[in-house]
């Protein structure tokens, strides 16, 4: 994987942000989790196959600079280095009179020389701009951008990377984002897609030190077999034949491929002595001409013989002249799914896979359990993704604020969390410009990683614990200034909190961090600012059966606040629990959550009033098989009602959960095998849960993994922002970016925004429970609702919550909409009111604080 052309790339490489590590192509279609197998060839294929790959869970791990351990596949990329024999640079301006800052230094393998911006006599302003021309088209999914190394005069900050085929014409960048001014290697993806030139365009200096722009080293990445905006194309009516087959030691038609069952396989001709040497190849026939953008590709499941290794995609309209390859590669010797991403869409009717190579060579063998082909996203359908956006940091924890902004942060640096250093790195997106600012927060004394949040009744975000245990601290929007509140009496690490109808703050378990005991529960008071303790609501009754003990088993609560400062616990653990927060407090049983395991890792949103949907999760925090189930929780007063409702196509955990102003809910990421800091076993397509029939609908793949400390958000204009996953330090599996999914209900058939409804005036900045407002329209709507700011991390986001509002025509334009009463309904705090159209499409919300 590293070349010993690039002596600056191995770096670069462990320090990838956005590349994805061993097998995770296995997420665009839904697998079981890895299993380990050994080889049951059978007599006659020849020598004996070597040993099979050590499962995920069983590698031998590199120590984290923290407790645990990061796997041995998250050090590991799969995006290949291109290779740059051949290449070219050209940039919009060099230096080359005051020293030798060519753009053709960017390729030549030595990170002592470098592309710099001229400087000598006038400045060149910014922006600058450099070029690669790679001289054929390949598929590419980041950049690697290598700073200089003999100063930091003209470190990339803010910069957009651009695309093209021919060198001419440019379509939008496919990546924006700001750097950490530091010199470490970045890598910079992108929805992976066919290109001829790649741009970088530096568009401000990392430090604010001048006019200046430079670079060592760029390199760019293949494939990584995660194409964007994509859906599985059905199969039915499909044929499939092959160059030769096994018929007589075993049933190797080619037919199995397309039989649905991971149990079959299609097998190279083995028996009658002499195997059928390699290539081998099988054609998939759709009898229909289809767009087709990868082709996904599932080793047998019943040993490594025949595994693809080196391999070709063809594609053909009658069967007979097949063009040239639209994928190449070689995959790994694994049994994980893996994808081939084309270089360009193909509309066609029969694809060909030619493989040239066994991944193990264990002989002129090839096999598959199934291939499956995917095509284009229907926006209408499916929605659709924007740019990556990247982030110095990791974005572990986010905040939606008043005034289009998202507050994130990560821990005491970047890319990797450890000790308690007393300061946090935080950042906030500008959902309108897309500009990214970053800040260390050092005043409260707190490392804010692996927190309890709650936003409070005032629009302020409450940040508990972590690596600085007891600490918490207060971000004020307003001011956009951080405070220290009172630290709580038990430290804490992993804990769940949320608001209380009162005003108050509830925190519980998070034995995470801190000393060993009963994280019991504890309420924070806005007015005195200080914390009381609950001493009658232990953590033990809301724990899972983790085999880690405590440690993992009373982490991330779903918490649900109701009337009177009750709150329901309604999981990870199947134990449900009601908690009294009056005086010492107490916590009852509210009965199991119907016929649903321990869900650790798994999540719950509020979809309505009294309404909760709780998605996947595993019964230990890792290395146990995540679940596909779902369920629904109904309160009524006191009862609490649950029903499993329909599957998930696809098993999750670390997974994260947004409700849409329509009620509907979207799952985005998480893995069939949840095993912290690995992209192994992802699952890259969302899916939209809809209440009214309790059905799953895929929509499209996404281009980066999110698993483990990764997050959601619904966003002011209904959009969702997905982002985070990583946070290992030198490790292959930090994502510091994300992206903006725009849900089908904002999108006509070509892509297209829909015409949406506009709130345009009787929204107050604050309203009190209870409250009647004269709101106006541009057109009819048909209803109202209230969605309350949220804020997310490791996959819990307890302030989600959408209430839907009594509203009723009062003239022209304008609606009288009532806001609950009930402050156990609408809990105090920043609301996003949402007006929708007869057809669900929601207008773009408005700010209001509910206290």
């Amino acid at each position: 994987m590293q070349s010993r052309r690039f002596p600056a790339l191995p770096r670069a490489l462990r320090r990838s942000r956005t590349l994805i590590a061993f097998g995770v192509g296995a997420s665009l279609i839904g697998f079981t989790p890895w299993l380990g197998v050994t080889s049951s060839a059978a007599a006659g294929r020849g020598p004996e196959p070597r040993p099979a790959p050590v499962p995920f869970d069983q590698q031998t791990a590199t120590g984290s600079p923290h407790h645990g351990i990061v796997p041995a596949n998250a050090m590991e990329p799969s995006a290949p280095v291109l290779d740059r024999t051949g290449w070219t640079a050209a940039a919009s301006d060099e230096e080359t009179g005051g020293e030798s800052g060519r753009a053709a230094n960017v390729l030549d393998g030595d990170t002592g020389t470098l592309w710099h911006s001229k400087w000598s006599g006038t400045p060149t302003p910014l922006p600058h701009s450099i070029t690669l021309d790679m001289k054929r088209t390949a598929v590419v999914s980041a950049l690697v951008y290598t700073p200089r190394t003999n100063g930091s005069n003209g470190r990339v900050g803010e910069y957009g990377i651009s695309l093209s085929t021919d060198g001419q014409n440019w379509a939008a960048p496919v990546a924006t984002g700001t750097l950490a001014d530091d010199a470490g290697a970045k890598t910079l993806g992108f929805a992976p897609q066919g290109a001829r030139f790649v741009r970088l365009t530096a568009l401000t200096e990392a430090g604010g030190r001048g006019p200046w722009s430079s670079a060592s080293e760029i390199n760019l990445l293949g494939d990584p077999g995660t194409p964007a905006a994509t859906v599985d194309l059905p199969r039915t009516g499909w044929t499939a034949a092959a160059s030769d087959e096994e018929t007589g030691g075993e049933s190797g038609r080619a037919a199995n491929v397309l039989d649905g069952d991971t149990g079959t396989l299609w097998h190279s001709k083995w028996s009658g002595g002499t195997p059928t040497p390699l290539p081998h190849g099988i054609t998939i026939d759709t009898h229909r001409t289809t767009a087709v953008s990868a082709l996904v590709y599932h080793p047998r499941s019943s040993g490594p013989n025949g595994r693809a290794g080196a391999y070709t995609v063809t594609t053909s309209a009658d069967g007979t002249a097949f063009g040239a390859p639209v994928a190449a590669g070689t995959w790994r010797d694994d049994d994980t799914v893996k994808t081939a991403t084309f270089t360009r869409t193909e509309n066609t009717r029969f694809v060909r896979l030619t493989v040239t190579t066994e991944a193990g060579a264990r002989g002129p063998w090839t096999s598959a359990a199934e291939i499956r082909l995917s095509g284009p996203a229907s926006p209408a359908v499916h929605g659709s993704w924007g740019r990556i956006t990247g982030f110095p940091l990791v974005p572990v924890a986010t905040a939606v604020l008043p005034g289009d902004k998202l507050l994130a942060w990560s821990a005491y640096a970047l890319d990797r969390f450890g000790g308690s250093n007393g300061y946090t790195q935080t950042a906030i997106l500008d959902l309108k410009t897309g500009k990214v600012t970053q800040r260390r927060i050092d005043n409260t004394g707190h490392d804010m990683f692996c927190p309890g949040i709650a936003m409070l009744a005032d629009g302020r975000v409450l940040v508990t614990g972590g690596s600085n245990a007891e600490k918490a601290s207060v971000y004020d929007p307003a001011t956009d200034e951080w405070s220290a509140t009172t630290s709580m009496n038990i430290a804490r690490g992993y804990q769940a909190m949320t608001l209380l109808s009162t005003g108050e703050a509830f925190v519980l378990g998070g034995s995470w961090s801190g000393p060993a005991g009963d994280k019991a529960g504890e309420v924070w008071s806005p007015d005195t600012r200080t914390w009381r303790q609950l001493t009658g609501v232990s953590a033990v009754p809301a724990s899972t059966a983790d085999p880690a003990g405590p440690y993992r088993a009373d982490n991330h609560m779903w918490l649900h606040a109701t009337s009177g400062g009750k709150v329901l616990q309604l999981g990870p653990s199947k134990q449900m629990n009601w908690i009294s927060t009056s005086g010492t407090g107490g916590i009852t049983s509210a009965g199991t959550r119907a016929d649903s395991a321990d869900a650790m890792t798994g999540n719950a949103v509020a979809y309505d009033i009294g309404k909760l949907l709780t998605l996947g999760g595993s019964p230990a925090y890792e290395k146990t098989p995540a679940t596909r189930r779902a369920y629904t929780v109904s309160i009524s007063g006191s009862q609490v009602e649950t029903a499993r409702t329909g599957d998930m196509e696809y098993a999750r955990a670390f997974s994260n959960s947004v409700v849409l102003p329509d009620g509907k809910v979207v799952v985005f990421g998480g893995q069939a095998y949840p095993v912290p800091f690995s992209d192994a076993t992802s699952v890259l397509t969302p899916e939209l849960w809809d209440p009214a029939t309790g059905v799953f609908t895929p929509l499209a793949t996404m281009a980066v993994p999110r698993n483990y400390h990764s997050v959601a958000n619904l966003l002011p204009d209904g959009r969702i922002f997905s982002g985070g996953g990583g946070l290992c330090g030198d490790c292959a599996t930090n994502h510091a970016d994300g992206a903006v999914f725009t849900p089908p209900y904002l999108l006509n058939a070509d892509g297209s925004p829909k015409a949406r409804p506009e709130i345009t005036g009787g929204v107050p900045s604050k309203a009190a429970p209870g409250a009647s407002l004269t709101v106006s329209t541009q057109a009819p709507v048909a209803s109202f609702v209230l969605m309350r700011a949220a804020a997310a991390t490791h996959s819990t986001d307890n302030d989600q919550r959408r209430v839907p509002l009594v509203s009723a025509p009062a003239g022209a334009g304008a609606y009288t909409v009532s806001v609950p009463a009930d402050t156990g309904v609408v809990l105090p705090g920043t609301y996003m009111l949402f007006a929708l159209d007869a057809q669900g499409v929601p207008s773009t919300g408005r700010f209001i604080t509910v206290s």
